[in-house]
């Protein structure tokens, strides 16, 4: 059996990425989403924090945004922070110089020289210790540091991405974690959702790993229900595990799930019952309520392609529109419409106000002159916009008068603005220098908006 397209797709790297690009397979919209964001993130120098589970996938997440920056051919440096004690991290991510303590009988660089003019990942973030977060604010804010036991300047140019699975907020109140680096890490926030919150992964990221590990097998529509019925406390790092054991121990070339049930470690009651059940005398029989759930799935996942079109869905689905209101109403599933997005990053009060957003309307401007040019936009921030289409970039030369219409406004905004760059293309960058109260207050809700669309909280 093969792996569904609709099911499966691997974000691969572009012209700029290495062969260490890591694959993120992803079916989700959830997903989808956050790898949208992580493609704005990388365009940027800020530091990032990476919050989510253990084993749903931070690293990922961090290596793709370091492979879609402009520092992907630079070096990768990455550290656990809570698999070493006090005395040993700071000296791991700042060095030692030689007779710096005992034991120290030669220089030593530290990951932060290391990862120069590229990205280090700091993960768990949350279980560094209080004196290493003082020194490692300073640094993040461009200050220079010296070596365990130097007198030597160091000055880094150096990413930071730090991932965590621990509630920092909690640890700030309690004294754990310092607020102002959590401030200072969190310019971007992203959070990856656990593998519960996007039961259209397991599918994929199971026919992933199976084919990874053994393309000769495949899984029967019962295991794929029965690994749908698992919450997966341990995420996808779990989910790879029981991939590899099932493939490496099952006998035939089609798993089932009376197979793959001795693999799935449940709690509980649960895992009483489900070890009764794998015995040999006693073979698992799969409810027939997990073809109930996979037609359930089959219908919320086309509801997310389509976005919740109803006839859209029912096409992709093969059914008449009919049958799928009455699937949906049997199964309680609310009637198609979008839902809100869910919230999976978070911008900086900085950061909110120069989110650039990608928008192309007709632009008129008018120079001192009273000259008149039309052009068309790139991209709007409250504090300014790209336009392109400029035959001679000579003309706008001291204050302009910018007139546009937003996407659903029903007024023309009017604001004064100048070029602070421009290219022999035609494309220049304006900067509005003035603009009346109800011109930005628009521009803002619909940057807002548009943040609200993406993912991210506003």
């Amino acid at each position: 059996m093969g792996v569904d397209p609709c099911l499966k797709e691997i974000v691969s790297s572009n012209s700029r990425q290495g062969p260490d690009e890591p694959q993120v397979v992803i079916a989700s919209d959830g997903m989808r989403r956050l790898m949208a964001l992580v493609g704005r993130v990388a365009a940027h120098k800020a530091a990032v924090l990476i919050t989510g589970e253990t084993g749903s996938g931070k690293e990922v997440i961090a290596k793709a945004i370091h492979q879609r920056s402009l520092r992907c051919n630079k070096p990768w440096i990455d550290i656990n922070c809570a698999a070493f004690p006090e005395n040993l991290i700071e000296s791991e991510l700042f060095g030692y110089d030689k007779g710096a303590f005992s034991g120290a009988d030669r220089d030593k660089p530290g990951l932060f020289e290391l990862a120069h003019t590229g990205t280090l990942f700091l993960d768990e973030i949350g279980d560094l210790e209080p004196r290493v977060q003082v020194k490692l604010l300073r640094v993040l804010d461009g200050a220079t540091y010296y070596r365990l036991g130097g007198n030597k300047k160091i000055s880094t140019d150096v990413r930071v991405i730090a991932a965590t699975n621990r509630p920092l907020e909690s640890l700030i109140e309690t004294g754990g974690f310092r607020r102002d680096l959590y401030h200072r890490l969190g310019q971007f926030q992203l959070r990856v959702p656990p593998l519960r919150e996007r039961p259209e992964d397991i599918d994929a990221l199971a026919h992933y790993f199976l084919a990874q590990f053994d393309p000769s097998r495949s899984l029967a529509y019962d295991a794929v229900a029965l690994l749908h019925e698992y919450p997966w406390p341990g995420n996808v790092r779990e989910l790879q595990n029981v991939i590899i054991q099932a493939a490496a121990f099952c006998t035939s070339d089609v798993i089932r799930a009376e197979e793959m049930v001795r693999f799935v470690q449940p709690s509980g009651n649960e895992a009483k019952n489900r070890s009764e059940s794998s015995a040999p005398s006693n073979p698992v029989e799969v409810p027939d309520r997990n073809l109930t759930t996979m037609e359930k799935q089959a219908i919320l996942a086309a509801l997310a392609r389509s976005g919740g079109h109803k006839g859209q869905t029912a096409e992709q689905l093969g059914i008449s529109r009919r049958t799928l209101t009455r699937k949906l109403k049997q199964y309680e599933i609310a009637d198609g419409r979008k839902e809100p997005v869910p919230v999976i990053g978070a911008l900086s009060p900085e950061l909110q106000y120069t989110f650039r957003c990608p928008l192309e309307i007709p632009v008129l401007i008018r120079n001192s002159d009273s000259d008149e040019f039309q052009a068309a936009s790139q991209n709007l921030s409250s504090g300014g916009m790209a336009v392109n289409g400029i035959p001679e970039l000579t003309h706008l030369r001291g204050m302009l008068q910018i007139e546009f219409t937003l996407p659903g406004g029903r007024e023309k905004i009017h604001v004064i603005g100048q070029v602070v760059w421009a290219n022999p293309s035609g494309t220049a960058g304006l900067r509005f220098t003035h603009a009346p109260e109800s011109a930005q207050f628009e521009i803002a809700g619909w940057l807002k908006a548009r943040q609200r669309e993406e993912g991210w909280a506003v």
